[in-house]
């Protein structure tokens, strides 16, 4: 499969590209990061001391050439590149978090021609965890739920896109709509806490990966259920193998869990 990376010059975009380049099945055929950056026009293996013979690219144009694009970026990248595969029939994984309900519907709208994975979290202890939560959300389902997550003081959307889906998949264990018990933030004279509420607090702080706690508080005991990432190889991991997956699929939106077949 022909590969092509955005964010090639980001944390993740490294890895990915590290990981399109040891293996036998995937070869890298695009690199994309913002205009502008010193690294555009170099060799997109550099970082990791390899030569790959492909450069770093500034424009969209250079997606064409992929089955596949990887995407780790900020929401309004995403949503520039998602355009050009839908009319070039390039495929995507989504990584990047932080999309309002209007780029949600936009990445909705191109899994009608394009297939598309689009997940918070790629990591395969990560959504071994979200199964877990809906289980936990059932029969749980009378204790409080708070959600706890740290990450690296440069990520900029809060909570994190992971914590949102861990509330979701407690909100689906309970049977209850998530937008209407999650509470974001907390500040000044908030009164008790709504029962059923599945509140969320954010950390920001040197170089944290991802971390993320699931707490159920309830009479006498608290359940904790928790995912540290050490490094960012599982995500990267995670990524190619949703790449490899789309490799029959002609269109359709589709999750980690599908990837995984944990559904």
């Amino acid at each position: 499969m022909k590969i092509a990376v955005s964010g090639a010059t980001g944390r993740m975009g490294k890895l990915i590209i590290e990981a399109v380049l040891c293996s036998n099945d995937l070869e890298l055929v695009a690199a994309v990061s913002a205009p502008g950056l010193p690294e555009i026009g170099t060799d997109a293996g550099a970082a990791i001391g390899k030569t790959t013979g492909v450069l770093i690219s500034g424009t969209t144009q250079e997606i064409a050439k992929a089955d596949v694009l990887i995407d780790f970026t900020r929401p309004e990248a995403t949503l520039t590149y998602l355009p050009f595969c839908v009319e070039h029939n390039v495929g995507i994984v989504i990584g990047t978090t932080g999309f309002d309900a209007q780029g949600k519907e936009q990445i909705a709208e191109a899994s009608k021609t394009v297939p598309v994975v689009f997940a918070p979290n790629m990591s395969v202890g990560v959504n071994s965890v979200l199964k877990l939560l809906e289980i936990a959300g059932s029969m749980l389902s009378q204790y409080d739920c708070e959600i706890v997550e740290m990450h690296h003081k440069h990520k900029v959307d809060a909570p994190s896109g992971t914590a949102l889906e861990m509330g979701r998949r407690v909100a689906q264990g309970r049977g209850v709509d998530f937008d209407s018990v999650a509470v974001l933030s907390r500040e000044g004279h908030t009164g008790e806490r709504p029962q059923g509420a599945i509140g969320f607090a954010s950390l920001r702080g040197g170089d944290v990966v991802g971390d993320h706690t699931v707490i159920f508080a309830g009479p006498g005991e608290r359940i904790e259920i928790s995912h540290k990432s050490g490094s960012r190889a599982g995500y990267a991991q995670g990524a190619v193998t949703a790449a490899r997956f789309l490799k029959d699929k002609s269109n359709g939106l589709f999750s980690m869990s599908d990837v995984l077949g944990f559904n």
